[in-house]
């Protein structure tokens, strides 16, 4: 096993503050996104060289590269072999990413994992929002982390319509001088969202981060099939 995925006798770290963030340095943080007052967990980690050195070939190689695909928990390593380009470290890449689908199929007792794979010379979602969704998974493997905010600092009367067509510096949903959180490449993030049971409305706030001209970013997303 990738010795960035291993765990310990660790505990998570859960801020007593209205940011409702678990921080940790092993997978064992994860499963703090079962406590009502999480809504976002960060699992801290550092990518081997090997995996960072495919995820860059691919990058050059297939800059447009986007693999969106069901993966059965099941057949994960032989449907990523065919599915990702062969070039050196593949199999690192492969070990790296088919651990984080069996720890999010875990700990959601899933059979299959939604699975996204996709290289971004742009911000896919540029605006701060929150996920219809229940939980999902992101980890990006190259390039700028996912930006966040703090509940603290927010007024989410202002996200989608509510911002009246203003940007979100305009609209008033960030309170001036605060400032936007932003994880860090190769960390694990599970964000809660409004489709958590009881958690609508409280969904974590969250952007894709600006991409700066003859940039791109490597982002892995997992989500409930």
């Amino acid at each position: 096993m990738n010795a960035s995925l291993q765990t310990s006798s660790a505990q998570a770290n859960i801020p007593a503050n209205p940011i409702h963030v678990a921080r940790g340095s092993t997978a064992e943080t994860l499963p703090a996104i079962f406590q009502e007052s999480v809504n976002l967990v960060i699992f801290e980690r550092s990518l081997a060289h090997s995996v960072t050195r495919y995820c860059e070939s691919l990058m050059a190689a297939r800059p447009s590269f986007n693999l969106r695909r069901a993966i059965p928990l099941a057949d994960v390593a032989q449907t990523l072999a065919t599915a990702l380009p062969d070039l050196p470290h593949r199999d690192a890449f492969i070990e790296d990413l088919t651990l984080l689908l069996e720890m999010y199929a875990c700990l959601f007792d899933l059979e299959e994992v939604g699975t996204r794979v996709q290289v971004l010379d742009r911000a896919m979602c540029p605006r701060f929002h929150t996920d219809k969704l229940g939980c999902r998974l992101v980890s990006t493997y190259v390039g700028a982390g996912t930006e966040w905010l703090s509940d603290s600092v927010i007024d989410r009367s202002k996200l989608g319509k509510g911002n009246a067509g203003l940007s979100d510096a305009e609209s008033g949903l960030i309170q001036r001088g605060a400032t936007v959180e932003q994880v860090n490449a190769g960390d694990v993030v599970l964000l809660k969202g409004d489709g958590w049971f009881g958690n609508d409305g409280r969904g974590v706030v969250h952007r894709s981060p600006a991409v700066g001209a003859n940039e791109s970013r490597l982002v892995v997303t997992l989500d409930f099939a």
